[in-house]
């Protein structure tokens, strides 16, 4: 009889488990707990839990215990929810400061976080840091609870709908306190106690360097309280909609933007600390909270960063008033008179931005930026935030075997004289006009479109300085003889896909260029009557003609015709030519971005040969660089219907 194999005991399992995570801890190295992972007996899912319930009684010793756990989860020896656990674990057992702690080592493994794929774990780890985020002040730890908030954003994708305020709800317990009662405030006794000392300076007695640092700006307790109530529109905008607030916000608003037109800082007086601090590397002091004694307000109105932050949540607000919300109730609609005073307020926000030092037009121009874009963001939540993860198809439907069909010949033409019978008089005749139909579509009747020479004559003789024909009168101002004239080039001219670094303002610009290559390339019109001398000489051009050398001929550039030809039997192997026509990287580049076509490639590589080499761009000189490249079947191809030509 076979022995029977050993029971699984939980006490020795989890003894040994305890003991292999210790000594891992100490070596730093997880193979002791891969060895006796392997060696212990039972099913995989006893050793789990056993090694879980060991993880969790090391956890009270080693806080580090949470990296061997990350990377223990890899192999998959213990379940995956036990990294997430024994993080909840430590985050709710240590103080505030020591979770800083662990937060960092949670940050630098943002990649292992992100590779589990479960959603419920996700989840787990989600709820984790919300329970850390409760626990800290938003105004004490700011930096802590954006960190958090920061990760979340790395750990999520961003169609997250978790991290979304899709009803666009608003903070309404972010309220700001500040003194209500009148009687309280020593905002007029202070004004008046300041206009009285500075009754006794005289004047001359003090520098730049040594004037008072108290406001110019006349405030009371009106104004105090009538900034600091704007606050609560801000906070809640949807008061706006409402007449006796929106009155009152009205009131409020044009009061403090006044204030704001009538004094403004001065770029060199006002921001000159703020230069020296950041001159100096000084530090930027954030608040998450505004401080709203009375004692703050005139320095609080003559800084900067102050009016800005100020004017900008003016901009957010009309941007929801204007903006269209899904969640927002049908009730909340802007009447004329509203929506033109936000139109011309924004303006003057604005404008107040860019008087604002330092770098107000920049600053200014920056805002007007990001909010243009958060209009895209609104779009994308009104659309129900749909993912930006497009799946690809896949293509699994069965290809549908193709049967052939019988070709015409085989059922039509059974006719009397092989007629093919439309079943109509009419179109029996014309269907049988061209016994060949493929024929009949390559007639030259069928041919509609012009040649270069007969359309451009006109533009040619214009473009003759001789003719003196003004500007405004030539053919190729005319912006429907300028589509026809383009549409002509791209059929029958290479010089039309010709790459080229010279930038053209307008369109009878480029074709005065092109007209003018043209004339260049294009025979002279030729005359109605031509005289008996002229049909000599042409016949003795003819004969000299017959009687040139094969030399003489090579030695003539290469005609369009010849390019079309070759570009057909080079195709693919365009590139492999290009180097050794002294074609640059930045050249054969943008060829292949111009065209996907290979016969295009090479049609467009032989035109700038062509508009490089000039008169030198002769067949001989193709032919020596073909050869030099290795093709010599094409070289020799290229001789023969050279001298097949000739």
């Amino acid at each position: 009889m076979s022995p029977t194999p050993p029971l699984f005991s939980l006490p020795e399992a989890r003894t040994r488990f305890t003991k292999s995570t210790r000594e891992a801890l100490n070596n730093k190295n997880i193979k002791p707990l891969l060895s006796t992972f392997s060696q212990l007996p039972g099913s995989e899912n006893e050793k789990k839990c056993t090694l879980d319930q060991a993880f969790r009684g090391v956890l009270e010793e080693e806080i580090s215990l949470l990296k061997f756990c990350s990377q223990i989860n890899k192999p998959c020896i213990c379940t995956a929810s036990t990294p997430f656990v024994l993080l909840g674990d430590v985050l709710d057992c240590l103080p505030l400061d020591q979770c800083d702690t662990i937060f960092t080592f949670v940050e630098k493994n943002v990649a292992t976080w992100k590779s589990v794929k479960q959603s419920f774990l996700c989840n787990i780890h989600f709820h984790i840091l919300l329970d850390l985020l409760r626990r800290l002040s938003k105004s004490q730890n700011t930096v802590f609870c954006g960190r958090i908030q920061l990760f979340l954003a790395r750990l999520f994708p961003l169609s997250e709908k978790s991290g979304l305020n899709l009803q666009s709800q608003f903070n309404l317990e972010n309220v700001t306190v500040f003194n209500t009662n009148e009687q309280e405030s020593t905002l007029g006794q202070k004004h008046t106690e300041d206009r009285e000392e500075g009754m006794d300076v005289e004047e001359g007695e003090m520098g730049d360097d040594e004037a008072p640092t108290t406001c110019s700006i006349p405030i009371d307790y009106n104004l105090y309280r009538k900034f600091w109530s704007l606050q609560d529109y801000f906070r809640n905008p949807v008061q706006c909609y409402e007449k006796i607030s929106w009155k009152t916000f009205l009131k409020y608003s044009e009061e403090v933007l006044a204030v704001f037109k009538s004094y403004k800082l001065d770029d060199t007086q006002a921001s000159r600390k703020k230069m020296e601090e950041l001159k100096t590397g000084g530090e930027h002091v954030y608040f998450a909270k505004f401080l709203t004694s009375e004692k703050l307000m005139d320095l609080q109105l003559s800084d900067s960063n102050f009016r800005r932050h100020i004017l900008l949540q003016y901009l957010i607000l009309f941007q929801y008033l204007k903006g269209q919300v899904k969640f927002k109730s049908s009730n909340y609609v802007l009447t004329d008179e509203q929506s033109l005073w936000i139109e011309d307020t924004t303006k003057s926000v604005y404008q107040l931005l860019s008087e604002n030092p330092p770098d107000g037009e920049r600053f200014s121009k920056m805002v007007e930026h990001i909010l243009n874009t958060e209009e895209n963001w609104n779009s994308w939540k009104n659309e129900g935030c749909p993912s930006f993860v497009k799946e690809r198809t896949s293509d699994t439907k069965p290809t549908r075997v193709v049967r052939k069909r019988t070709a015409p010949e085989d059922f039509l033409g059974k006719g009397p004289n092989k007629k093919i019978l439309m079943g109509n008089e009419e179109l029996t005749r014309l269907w049988n006009l061209c016994p060949d139909n493929m024929e009949a579509c390559k007639s030259e009747t069928r041919e509609y479109m012009p040649t270069l020479e007969e359309f451009f004559e006109e533009a040619i003789e214009q473009a003759d300085p001789e003719n003196m024909v003004e500007n405004e009168y030539k053919a190729v101002n005319n912006s429907n003889y300028g589509w026809r004239a383009l549409r002509l080039l791209a059929r029958r001219s290479p010089h039309f896909f010709q790459p080229t670094n010279q930038q053209f303002k307008s369109l009878p610009e480029y074709l005065e260029n092109m007209v003018i290559k043209l004339a260049k390339e294009l025979p002279p019109p030729s005359e109605e009557i031509k005289t008996g001398e002229d049909e000599d000489e042409e016949d003795n051009d003819a004969l000299l003609k017959e009687n040139e050398s094969p030399d003489v001929r090579r030695d003539k550039p290469v005609t369009g015709e010849q390019i079309e030809v070759f570009a057909n039997k080079l195709g693919e192997r365009w590139k492999v030519l290009a180097p050794y026509l002294e074609m640059k990287d930045s050249e054969i580049r943008q060829i292949e971005c111009d065209s996907e076509d290979m016969k295009m490639r090479a049609k467009q590589l032989l035109v700038a040969w062509q508009d490089q080499e000039g008169v030198h761009a002769t067949p001989e000189n193709l032919i020596n660089a073909l050869n030099k490249s290795g093709l010599n079947d094409l070289a020799e191809s290229l001789t023969n219907d050279n001298e097949t030509n000739s």
